[in-house]
């Protein structure tokens, strides 16, 4: 329960316990944890809509979803599922099967919500040897069921108190096979099972490495890769409607426990004010005793008007990262009739070329029943890729992108030609897109890449970066998914009241 104190006011400025800054799915889980401790909480969030990279805007009459991607947390149990039951929000979300379609030059998989399952297709591809990748997906599956008990029990994260901290003594046994691939990359993990030169095995990890952590078999650092590959199996489906109904869900609830919601409410600034935080906004200034900022390091930095070192080491990270070319589809009435439930497909041109620049689509297609279209019966589709933001900052942004969605509609021609015979309307989309309609100072997608390296774990806690200020999203533990960041918010939450 937060203690409020009294404090002197300015007639022109609310006070607050809490600002929360930035309505992406960790300010929203921040929020909504503020107000059921009994804080008093505002909320303030540039665009008209919650979710940040995980929204749904409209444009032209059309709903499309910001990132093409998926989302976990709706297992039995888990973080989003319990919030659903729990404060009864008007949110229909199910499983899919297939997951997700992955299509390549030398096969296509489809990939199952049962682990058992998705092992069983893999094998029977040409070329996949039994015995050996049993073993690796054995190993993966002591590794992953290790780390995601962590999402499943948010009491296990960070802060640590000594309950939790014998709770960690007591499972110290689960977390014995981390130790043989912490400062790996998964390729060499994959070299010890014999299968580095297996395609279908590397495909599939290249693939979903490059979505979920950032980066590919070469680079990634194994314990979060291994981790990745799980998120099929961890609850994952789809929200009718969109993310967004999701977002605002969430923001609902909060509002209807108390928190003021401030949308088209951009923040020009972060200052202190004696023991608390001068919130200013385009439309007034506020106090509050504490901050939550779900922003990038960027933005963060820009808004405080000053530097940290932890702020300056994060920012430096994303900006080895990526940001996202897009294609926005508008399908015609109809079209795909034997699909018409929301699907995904994940394409890949040359399955020897890197992940990146169009060579590699995640595509998010809408239900048939969703009315995402400006006439009966359209639909939508969400295609992107990863576009290397060093690269594109220092060139000319404007023909890089152009070549880049040249690549994707030639992926989407060889892959998914449905998709393209179905288009009726197609919106491109760049990183300066991706700004506008979620937020994110430059366009920056997915957080830190996890490239291999024992830095990642100095950064397994998020303590503030000023006193009374904590910064939560993609770019701090615990992670790069919708998932992962809610939970941040929520411990964020908990250390803040």
């Amino acid at each position: 329960m937060v203690r409020r104190r009294r404090r002197p006011h300015d007639g022109a400025v609310d006070s607050y316990d809490v600002a929360v800054v930035g309505a992406g799915f960790g300010g929203l889980a921040a929020a909504l944890e503020l107000t059921q401790r009994g804080a008093r909480v505002v909320l303030l969030e540039q665009l008209r809509y919650p979710g940040g990279c995980a929204s749904t805007f409209v444009r032209g009459g059309a709903r499309y979803e910001s990132g093409a991607t998926l989302f976990s947390g709706f297992g039995e149990g888990q973080l989003f599922r319990r919030w659903i039951d729990e404060l009864g929000l008007e949110v229909q979300a199910a499983p899919m099967d297939p997951l997700v379609e992955l299509r390549a030059p030398s096969f296509s998989l489809a990939i199952p919500p049962e682990r058992e399952v998705f092992l069983e297709r893999l094998l029977a591809l040409p070329g996949v040897p039994s015995s050996r990748t049993r073993r690796f997906f054995r190993e993966q599956r002591r590794v992953a069921d290790a780390l995601w008990a962590l999402f499943d029990d948010p009491t296990l994260l960070p802060p640590f108190d000594g309950r939790s901290l014998l709770r960690h003594a007591a499972r110290a046994p689960r977390y014995l096979p981390l130790l043989r691939v912490i400062g790996v990359p998964l390729r060499d993990v994959l070299f010890r099972h014999g299968l580095l030169d297996c395609r279908p095995v590397r495909t599939f990890l290249d693939a979903v490495c490059q979505i979920t952590v950032q980066c590919g078999v070469d680079e990634v650092e194994s314990p979060f890769a291994l981790a990745a590959m799980d998120y099929y199996f961890r609850g994952t489906g789809h929200v009718h409607g969109g993310i967004g109904e999701l977002a605002w869900a969430l923001a609902r609830a909060a509002e209807s426990r108390g928190a003021t919601l401030r949308f088209s409410d951009r923040v020009q600034g972060i200052e202190p004010d004696g023991d608390g935080w001068r919130v200013r906004a385009r439309r007034g200034s506020l106090r509050a005793d504490r901050v939550v900022a779900n922003l990038t390091p960027h933005a963060l930095r820009r808004l405080r008007g000053a530097s940290a070192p932890r702020l300056d080491r994060l920012a430096d990270a994303v900006e080895t990262g990526w940001g996202a070319a897009m294609l926005y589809l508008r399908l015609a009435p109809g079209a795909l009739p034997d699909r018409a439930a929301a699907h995904h497909l994940e394409l890949v041109a040359d399955e020897d070329a890197p992940f990146v620049r169009g060579n590699h689509v995640f595509c998010s297609v809408s239900a048939s029943d969703e009315a995402r279209g400006r006439e009966p019966g359209e639909r939508t589709v969400t295609v992107s890729t990863h576009v290397p933001m060093a690269e594109l900052r220092a060139g000319d942004p404007a023909a890089m992108i152009a070549g880049i969605q040249d690549h994707m509609r030639a992926t989407l021609r060889a892959r998914a030609p449905e998709l393209v015979e179905a288009t009726v309307h197609e919106m491109p989309g760049s990183p300066r897109t991706f700004e506008r309609f979620t937020g994110r100072d430059f366009g920056y997608v997915g957080g830190i890449p996890r490239r291999v390296g024992f830095h990642h774990y100095r950064e397994l806690t998020n303590p503030p970066i000023w006193p009374g200020l904590w910064l939560v999203g993609d770019s701090v533990f615990p992670g790069q998914s919708t998932l992962a960041t809610a939970l941040g918010g929520l411990q964020a939450a908990r250390a803040a009241s």
